[in-house]
């Protein structure tokens, strides 16, 4: 099974990695004057490269494969596992010079988890190094944010887009037209992981039209899975469900509608109730008429109930 494109071609190292140039320079800095804080936050959109940057820390720190860590803040974000970790993070390294712990999705973790990590912050023995990785940075506490070193990137330009889908065209020897770039770079709203999956769907297709095809679909898909989450979450306030919106001026209402219906169904189905059934009831019509206002107004009609 051939290996997927974003994860064939990850930035081994920093000068491969495109599009972050401040947060590059600052990494560079850290290492040439060997002061790598020992708690690092690397923020941004999803896709724009931060796991990539704290494994190429990895390396920079000569961490061995049996002392780094990786852990999803949102699978062991708990108090339980946050005291796992401060009670083995005092041994010493196995086969390298420190231990690191990688937690993603950061701002997951809970309250009283954060409170644990924030202890170990305090406290944190040379040989251990934090890097935490978050899309929403101003979800975890103040204390840890001031205790760590941020490094934010950011999502990339049209011209970063063009490439990095260009470099890694030419050594994969694929053929595709401008025209199919530009829709990729389009749909993948500066996400470089994103642009890689589209590239990685359309790149043994035969012609520029299925190409194209293809994009359209996959970005719509995506778009109504995030619409239908947001619906689904009773947490969601109107002006964050807005902003998900406006990112779907271009796309298929009527298809994306079916879509969300789907989900909703299977919400249903799946016993999560009540909002689900008021998706579908603010989705029954459909928006060939009404077009993206009607997409707009269902989902008002979900998030502001009268």
């Amino acid at each position: 099974m051939k290996k997927e494109l974003y994860k064939k071609h990850r930035p081994p190292k920093l000068k491969y990695i495109v599009g972050q140039d401040s947060v590059v320079n600052m990494i560079e800095k850290m290492v040439e004057k060997d002061r790598i804080p020992h708690t690092i936050l690397i923020s941004g959109p999803s896709g724009c490269g931060k796991t990539t940057i704290a494994r190429i820390l990895k390396k920079e720190l000569q961490c061995g494969k049996a002392d780094f860590y990786e852990i999803n803040g949102a699978d062991k974000g708990g108090i339980d596992d946050m005291r796992r970790i401060r009670s083995n993070m005092h041994r010493a390294p196995i086969a390298g010079d420190c231990r690191i712990w990688l937690i993603d999705e950061a701002h997951k973790i809970t309250a009283a988890g954060q409170d644990q990590l924030l202890k170990m912050l305090e406290d944190t023995p040379e040989h251990i190094y934090f890097i935490l990785c978050t899309t929403d940075p101003q979800k975890l506490k103040k204390a840890i944010k001031t205790r760590s070193t941020e490094l934010a990137v950011r999502n990339l330009s049209d011209s970063d887009q063009l490439k990095v889908i260009k470099r890694i065209c030419k050594k994969e020897k694929i053929d595709i037209k401008s025209k199919v770039i530009k829709k990729i770079i389009e749909c993948s709203e500066g996400s470089a992981r994103k642009a890689l999956v589209l590239l990685n769907q359309i790149m043994d297709l035969d012609t520029e039209k299925d190409m194209i095809e293809v994009i359209q679909k996959t970005s719509m898909e995506v778009q109504a899975f995030v619409i239908a989450r947001a619906l689904i979450n009773r947490g969601t306030k109107w002006p964050a469900m807005s902003k998900i919106l406006k990112d779907t001026a271009n796309e298929d209402p009527e298809g994306i509608r079916w879509m969300i219906l789907g989900y909703a169904k299977s919400c249903l189905l799946g016993n999560v109730g009540g909002r689900a059934y008021n998706i579908i009831e603010s989705f029954r019509d459909n928006f060939y008429d009404s077009k993206h206002a009607g997409l707009v107004a269902a989902c008002y009609e979900v998030i502001v109930p009268a």
